[in-house]
């Protein structure tokens, strides 16, 4: 349990917590005050976002933290503000301007146009100013110390991309796409195209890993969740983290296998609660209790029948 300090003993909270990140504020500090606030032993997020960067942050609290990888992968959707005529050596409004150019007086349908042609896979070279490592130094801190590197090209995906404005030298925009794109490298690319140059001037993630703003709280609202609470309003189950991965709800004799490690097969599932594992699609399967919290994610292999550990999770209390 986690020990309030006003309120004794405390059942531990897992689950997780959507934070609307303001601007001027890392994601590193968010999971602090997050952990600070919950009085948590654990926090964690799924996928940073840059300190001038807002909007959606997903902070996985203690046993929930194991889930982060599954939702490291998730789409991801944006509103962003590309500013022609000016590229920064960070491809955004914090880096030094290396070059600048008058943006033409473009037509609607020529940015139309160019923006569209980025739609659909493409290999995207990662930013010299990133958290990316090279024998295990962020480049950001490489190229700070004037060694940039640049790091080979890597496939990424945009699923769509819509112009919500245009008011040169600005173009507001809203995009879906793979994890791993970097919106600023997108912004940057475009202004090449178009011949002027450009950099991202502003940036709120919407949505990730099909959790969004809707479901997000504030700062300044997280600082007013009461400690004692089991479950805190707009907090999210671990079961519920992953609505795309089937459930089975376990029986006893289940539930037993998982507490002790044991070999768990396609039987097993098909005997507990009505679960068909023949029609689930993916490889991935969540097994709730009775009560429908989060036991174990397990992984099926078809081909063989076989069922593997992901993750199994520590009874909670009641």
């Amino acid at each position: 349990c986690i020990r309030d300090r006003n309120m004794g003993e405390r059942p531990e909270l897992n689950g997780i917590i959507v934070v609307d990140k303001p601007v001027d504020i890392s994601s590193a500090r968010v999971v602090s005050i997050v952990k600070n606030t919950l009085l948590a032993k654990k926090v964690g997020h799924a996928g940073t976002l840059d300190p001038f960067a807002e909007g959606v942050l997903i902070c996985c609290v203690n046993q929930a933290t194991r889930l982060a990888n599954f939702l490291l992968h998730g789409t991801k959707k944006y509103i962003a503000e590309l500013k022609l005529g000016e590229e920064t050596d960070t491809q955004d409004l914090t880096g030094t301007v290396i070059s600048s150019s008058e943006p033409k007086n473009y037509s609607t349908e020529t940015i139309q146009k160019i923006f569209k042609a980025f739609e659909g896979p493409l290999e995207q070279l990662p930013p010299v100013y990133s958290a990316l490592k090279h024998n295990g130094v962020p480049l950001y801190k490489l190229a700070r110390s004037g060694q940039p590197v640049q790091k080979p090209p890597r496939p990424v995906e945009i699923y769509s991309i819509t112009i919500l404005n245009i008011a040169l030298p600005l173009i507001r925009f809203e995009v879906s796409c793979s994890a791993g794109t970097y919106i600023r490298t997108l912004a940057a690319d475009i202004g090449k195209v178009l011949g002027c140059g450009g950099h991202l001037n502003a940036l709120k993630r919407t949505a990730s890993s099909g959790f969004t703003l809707d479901q997000a709280v504030s700062i300044s609202a997280l600082k007013n969740f009461a400690p004692g609470a089991r479950q805190p309003q707009k907090c999210i189950r671990m079961a519920d983290a992953l609505p795309e991965i089937p459930a089975c709800s376990a029986d006893i004799p289940l539930l037993k296998k998982i507490r002790h490690g044991q070999k768990i097969t396609a039987r097993d599932l098909n005997g507990a609660g009505g679960f068909d594992i023949g029609r689930i699609t993916g490889s991935k399967i969540k097994v709730v209790d009775q009560t429908g919290e989060l036991v174990a994610i397990l992984n099926y292999q078809e081909q063989d029948q076989r069922l593997n550990y992901c993750c199994v999770f520590a009874e909670q209390d009641a």
